[in-house]
């Protein structure tokens, strides 16, 4: 036998070129594998788990059904690989009722390192492409401003974490529907860990994938005060297709929208809608919105719901999302409060902290406070450089809006440039133009109140509400009984209040150039009498009891046992089995849980 070219479109993006028949399973051509159910199944496992795992499995199940061959020798894919997958992936399988696959056992069908192995998901991981070695005298805090690819920009963030490992970690929030790792790089003095009373930032860049900009932390303040999460590239998918239309020809369509075909910024839960409906009623909150079970029936991009369980796992407090294509910053709500009215202004309760945050990153920015009307973003001149979004234009969906009535984070949307896609002699301008607004905006997280609430015995109390009289938005307690509340200058009445405890009030006065957070705590002391229940519910579950987010199965509602034959007596078949209905022989009866 001898290599040929791999021929199998499911397997056409494997890191290698040739296989050899018959593979591992003595299927003997490529005709043959086509038709088989092992072929099937890696082609359609992205349907079946909703994207979960994928294409990861789909590239292990190639390395054994067209395995790598080299000099006319076939070489088995890694065993580490395939049980480090089986670990993270068997409950996605077992949510479906399926069994693991036969021919993905990672002891019949690949090998240990040292009878020599190739890993499947190398390329997948960004481990192929190699970077050109930078010049030896060159400074270790040198920074190259160019367009990085994807695996460039994962090596550079775990080269930064292991310099830096004190300071910094690498961790990953999902994938995208292609399969990319959606990193981020972690700076603070405890990497990977929430620190009492040290508040949560993000950076969140490249949500449109022909969006770019680079930029690096400078000041050890800020990490040792702040634990700040920067995650680079939202949509790597789309940012690939980008960089290969090239920088300064790409126009505003290509790569805007991942590889689903959806725009990441309009794919979040509309909760402006319900927030304007609640405005009236008296009593109401604008805060911790539940999502509607409707959102679960459109389609919802992996990235999407990587971002949401991100910000449910992490008490942010402060965000900012880069764009390009403007020079403005603009803040909540994006969502006009009239659905007609395209360009309406439509303030959040915090509408005064937030035109705050939004100028913190107008006025460091030279470029976007400069007077001139002739220029990029000379149109905001007027508008000191921010604007209400929906009153720049209303779209419904978008990331801001979700944070802000969704978790207790603020999130601003900055628009570094008119260009989606610079040059890349472009760069270093715009990375100066940005960076002291970026650290001015990241400073800003410690305005306001911080502080910890507790009972009589110094027991932290979660979710407790800190609300603020005369603004109709509360922030809850994390984990620790923890809260960070961002506030404008001025004298406030604020109080706390949890299931269980009586509510204890405070008066609190913020002087104009405080620029740290004021220390108010709360001790709470607990109440035989519950007197609303209605609240009482509303704080204890501050989320759908049902969560969407972990339990929707948009595939468990269509499926339909089919009439005959083919499994086990006694016993339905599962809705995925008419994926296999073409197979007349050979149906996977080993994809079904004896």
């Amino acid at each position: 036998a001898k290599c040929v070219d791999i021929a199998l479109s499911s397997c056409t993006d494997v890191a290698y070129t040739q296989t050899m028949y018959p593979n591992f399973l003595d299927q003997k051509s490529r005709e043959v594998i086509e038709y088989s159910s092992e072929y099937i199944l890696i082609s359609v496992l992205h349907n079946l788990l909703q994207g979960e795992c994928n294409p990861d499995l789909r590239l292990l199940g190639c390395s054994v059904l067209a395995p790598q061959c080299e000099k006319d020798k076939v070489i088995k894919p890694c065993r580490h690989v395939c049980e480090n997958l089986k670990k993270n992936c068997l409950p996605a399988f077992d949510a479906i009722d399926m069994a693991w696959p036969y021919f993905l056992d990672c002891d019949r069908f690949f090998a240990g390192e040292e009878e020599g192995c190739f890993d499947p998901l190398a390329k997948l991981r960004g481990e192929v492409e190699v970077e050109e070695d930078l010049p030896s005298d060159l400074p270790a805090t040198f920074i190259q401003f160019k367009h990085h690819s994807y695996s460039q920009m994962v090596s550079t963030l775990k080269k930064t974490a292991s310099k830096c490992s004190h300071i910094a970690t690498t961790y990953s929030i999902g994938r995208s529907f292609e399969g990319k790792d959606l990193f981020v790089i972690e700076f603070s003095t405890k990497p990977g860990h929430h620190e009492l009373l040290k508040p949560e930032f993000k950076y969140i860049g490249n949500m449109h994938g022909n969006e770019y900009l680079l930029g690096n932390p400078r000041i050890q303040t800020l990490i040792n005060n702040t634990r700040i999460h920067l995650l680079p590239s939202l949509n790597p998918d789309g940012y690939e297709l980008a960089a290969e239309e090239g920088a300064g020809y790409n126009g505003w369509v290509i790569g805007r929208q991942t590889a689903q075909n959806l725009d990441l910024n309009r794919n979040f839960p509309d909760l402006t809608s319900e927030a304007y409906r609640r405005a009236g009623i008296r009593g109401a909150r604008l805060d911790h919105i539940p999502i509607p079970q409707s959102y679960w029936w459109g389609k919802v991009a992996p990235e999407t719901k990587a971002v949401m369980k991100w910000l449910r796992s992490i008490p942010f407090v402060l965000s900012a999302s880069l764009h390009g294509g403007e020079l403005v910053v603009t803040y909540p709500y994006d969502y006009s409060r009239h659905p007609m009215e395209e360009k309406m202004f439509s303030p959040t309760p915090d509408e005064k902290m937030f035109k705050m945050l939004a100028k913190a990153y107008a006025d460091a920015h030279p470029v976007i406070s400069d007077r001139s009307e002739l220029r990029c973003g000379g149109n905001f001149v007027k508008r000191g450089g921010i604007i209400n979004g929906a009153e720049w234009y209303s779209f419904t969906g978008g990331m801001a809006d979700f944070n802000y009535l969704h978790t207790n984070c603020f999130e601003v949307t900055v628009e570094v440039g008119c260009e989606k896609f610079p040059l890349e002699e472009e760069l270093f301008t715009i990375w100066h133009e940005n960076r002291d607004a970026l650290l001015n905006y990241m400073e800003m997280v410690h305005r306001g109140i911080k502080g910890i609430v507790s009972d009589k015995f110094g027991n932290p109390i979660k979710n407790a509400r800190i609300s603020v009289r005369g603004i109709q938005h509360d922030v809850t307690t994390a984990a620790d009984g923890d809260y960070w509340r961002l506030l404008p200058p001025g004298t406030y009445i604020i109080s706390a209040q949890a299931a269980g405890y009586s509510r204890v009030m405070k008066r609190v006065t913020l002087p104009t150039k405080m620029k740290r957070a004021g220390r108010v705590d709360f001790v709470l002391r607990p109440v035989e009498a519950w007197p609303n229940k209605l609240l009482r519910r509303s704080m204890e579950d501050i989320y759908d009891p049902y969560d969407p987010l972990e339990l929707f199965d948009p595939h468990a509602q269509h499926g339909q046992p089919e009439a005959r034959g083919g499994s086990p007596p006694g016993r339905e078949k599962p809705w995925w089995w008419s994926y296999f209905s073409s197979l007349d022989l050979h149906k996977p009866l080993w994809l079904l849980k004896q």
